[in-house]
């Protein structure tokens, strides 16, 4: 595959015209982040646009019916500072990320659909987002 393939492909993705089917609620996501956008943003706006995004991520996803409940509190692992992590079953478990080292969730999901472009064989698949301690997390 030639890198023009390349640069292509992932500029569908990231603009939401082309992916995975685990990666359309993603693609929603981010879509829905860059309307509420000016075109451009600059790096220091995006910092001052995170909690207006968390705002409106709320709204979008009490819209959508994105919250996902089914946290266990007694099947937690360990965290970072990046993610919580729980058991789900034997072969999977469960991320909370609250994107605190990206400068926006646009920038989060965008993360996601790299990741999952490049690394396949151990793609995330967006639960919904949860809700605790006053902090959004994407599932």
């Amino acid at each position: 595959m030639d890198l023009n393939t390349i640069k292509n492909e992932l500029q569908n993705i990231l603009s939401g015209k082309s992916g995975n089917s685990y990666d359309a609620t993603i693609q929603a996501i981010t879509n829905f982040l860059r309307t509420g956008q000016r075109t451009s943003p600059v790096a220091k706006e995006k910092h001052q646009i995170k909690a207006k995004e968390t705002e409106n991520l709320l709204s979008f996803a009490t819209k959508n019916n994105l919250f996902y409940e089914a946290i266990d509190p007694n099947k937690y692992i360990s965290e970072g500072a990046e993610q919580k992590v729980y058991i789900n079953d034997e072969h999977t478990v469960i991320k909370l990320n609250d994107a605190i080292y990206y400068a926006s969730w646009e920038d989060y999901f965008h993360n996601l659909l790299l990741h999952n472009y490049f690394f396949c064989d151990t793609a995330y698949h967006f639960l919904g987002f949860y809700q605790s301690g006053g902090k959004l997390y994407a599932v």
